[in-house]
């Protein structure tokens, strides 16, 4: 029987011992793209004609299996498709996945399944297969409302599009996210506060909103746009912060705000240091054993990772480390603090093993200067902290 279905025993020297497994979710990784945004540092590639979709089908049958003894008998709460651009399979290939997941995975039948899609590959009658696949929920990469905004954002849909394919959404699912950005390029505070208003009009229940940042090893980081600077960007948060809230959203997380009810499953599963299994190409995985964390790494190329994964076992897998208790303190408190409310000190005892006095040096520090509320019953930014994030996170670096 696989460590991942053992009870939780003290662990072995230098290693945390688990008294129960945190909660599981399931990542799937499309990686192609219409075309690859200049702003975008994530896994994904351009890809001109027919998709693959069977080779790739198989390949992700091939990782799932291989995979399947780490999390034997584990619950799977939640499902997230990211890419790239998820909505290129055909509503057939997602119902093929998740009919996968639910033969060899434990997936709960109320389990949260999103897809991410693009505005600019959004068909109603695709929308609808997704749905009848099981897809529950779906997350759309609108950014903006503004054309001139989308153009140089390198968006492949145009504003028309994005209402267009956020009526489709609503139709097919209850539950639609929409990623809009802000801080964009020769963006005005009246522009940002427009965009924001024209999605709040269309009543979903979640809303990630983002600051636009030029990410290294993207076409903007080698040249870079003119951007708005700190001030103007600064206003721009707070005004989109206020906007919402009085929208009836809660900013629950940095980037995410949600209605009552409408918290995204999966992400909370990251930021509460649950455990992610990640399949297909570039994908990350965190997974706990009886006495041991682990994070992976797939090969990031597709066309390597689909020949990997059938040869030997484990070939895809490039990347495979053990955290130790500096790593896991500095990866707890690095989700853990993205939350408004944080978490409760508890918890980081449960996910990672090790008592909350290891990290109380850093945590004295960090409340010394204003960051972190005192005490060791909850684990929460002040709101100095929340506004200086990357100050208090690197408080607890190794």
């Amino acid at each position: 029987m696989p460590d991942a279905a053992s009870s939780g025993k003290p662990g072995v020297k230098g290693r945390p011992g688990l008294a129960a497994l945190p909660p599981l979710s399931v990542y799937v990784h499309v990686p192609w793209c219409v075309h690859k945004c200049p702003y975008c540092d994530f896994n994904s590639h351009e890809y001109q004609g027919e998709l693959p979709e069977q080779a790739y089908l198989q390949a992700l049958q091939a990782d799932l299996e291989q995979a399947v003894p780490d999390v034997w008998g584990r619950p799977v709460s939640t499902v997230f498709f990211g890419g790239g651009t998820p909505s290129l399979l055909s509503p057939e290939a997602i119902d093929q996945i998740i009919s996968l997941l639910r033969a060899t995975l434990s997936l709960s039948p109320d389990a949260e399944i999103t897809l991410e899609a693009n505005p600019g590959t959004a068909e109603a009658a695709r929308f609808q297969g997704y749905a009848q696949a099981g897809v529950n929920r779906i997350s759309l990469g609108i950014q903006s409302f503004d054309d001139d905004k989308l153009r140089r954002l390198g968006r492949i849909h145009d504003a028309a599009q994005a209402r267009a394919a956020i009526g489709m959404a609503q139709r097919a699912v209850e539950r639609v996210n929409l990623d809009v950005m802000f801080a964009l390029p020769q963006q005005t505070l009246a522009q940002c506060a427009q965009d924001l208003r024209e999605a709040l009009a269309f009543e979903t229940g979640h809303l990630s909103l983002y600051h636009l940042t030029l990410e290294p090893n993207t076409v903007f980081a080698k040249y870079p746009p003119p951007v708005p600077g700190d001030e103007l960007s600064a206003a721009m948060q707070d005004q989109v912060a206020e906007l919402a809230a009085a929208a009836g959203f809660e900013r629950y997380e940095v980037s995410a705000y949600a209605r009552a009810g409408q918290a995204c499953l999966h992400n909370l599963n990251y930021w509460q240091f649950g455990d992610y299994l990640g399949i297909g190409p570039g994908a990350h995985s965190k997974l706990s054993f009886q006495n041991r964390i682990i994070r992976q790494a797939r090969a990031k190329m597709p066309e390597a990772w689909m020949r990997l994964v059938h040869e030997h076992a484990g070939r895809h897998i490039v990347e495979q480390r053990e955290l130790g208790h500096q790593d896991l303190g500095f990866e707890f408190m690095l989700n853990a603090l993205r939350l408004r409310h944080g978490v409760e000190g508890g918890l980081f005892i449960e996910r990672t093993g090790l008592s909350l006095m290891t990290l109380l040096p850093a945590m004295r520090r960090a409340v010394d200067k204003g960051l972190l509320q005192p005490g060791l019953d909850r684990v929460q930014a002040t709101e100095q902290g929340w506004r200086f994030l990357n100050d208090l996170q690197m408080e607890f670096l190794p």
